[in-house]
């Protein structure tokens, strides 16, 4: 048969024959290459060259098998891919139209719609009304409070002022007094 044949391959096991026939030729050129001399001061090995070209000779002869068998699978493999994506697509179509059929099924639910999306426009549109409302109200009661607050620190600075006046006097008192009660004990 020609390289181009892509039928399902007659006999068909767990590991096709050919399959078995390439991993047993590997295995012969790896055995070869373990087995192969070693040239002196270098990596390579000698190996006999009747025996290698055989064994490329019989790979070559079960390559073909083996490329039937894979094009057979990756055809099937594609053939299965399209055949679910058909499937996909046409369970997605039916699903759109049981929805949309289910959605316009009848006037009642497109009127329920209209009449949930003017009560959620009218919510929103009150909704916004009050955060503004409630941002003017908190924005005055602040300016309130800042007023107040800047005549409170006002009133605690003079206090404060006074506080240090009275101490500076009360600290003099207590310099001259204690000046007083050293002549005193001095005479």
């Amino acid at each position: 048969m020609a390289d181009t044949d892509t039928s399902r391959p007659t006999s068909w096991s767990a590991a096709p024959s050919g399959s078995l026939d390439v991993e047993a030729k590997l295995h012969q050129l790896e055995l070869m290459v373990a087995d192969g001399k070693n040239v002196p001061l270098s990596a390579s090995i000698m190996l006999n060259r009747a025996e290698l070209e055989g064994v490329i000779a019989e790979l070559r002869g079960s390559l073909p098998d083996e490329l039937r068998q894979a094009r057979w699978i990756l055809k099937e493999r594609d053939e299965i891919l399209d055949r679910a994506r058909r499937e996909a697509a046409q369970l997605r179509e039916d699903a759109e139209a049981e929805r949309a059929r289910l959605v316009s099924r009848t006037e009642v639910v497109q009127a329920a719609n209209r009449e949930a999306d003017r009560v959620i426009d009218e919510a929103q549109e009150h909704a916004r009304q009050i955060r503004l409302e409630a941002e003017d109200y908190v924005d005055a009661k602040l300016a309130n409070f800042e007023v107040v607050l800047n005549k409170t620190l006002a009133a605690v600075g003079r206090g404060r002022d006074k506080l240090r006046g009275r101490i500076a006097a009360d600290d003099l008192a207590d310099v001259e007094e204690e000046r007083a009660d050293e002549e005193w004990e001095t005479r």
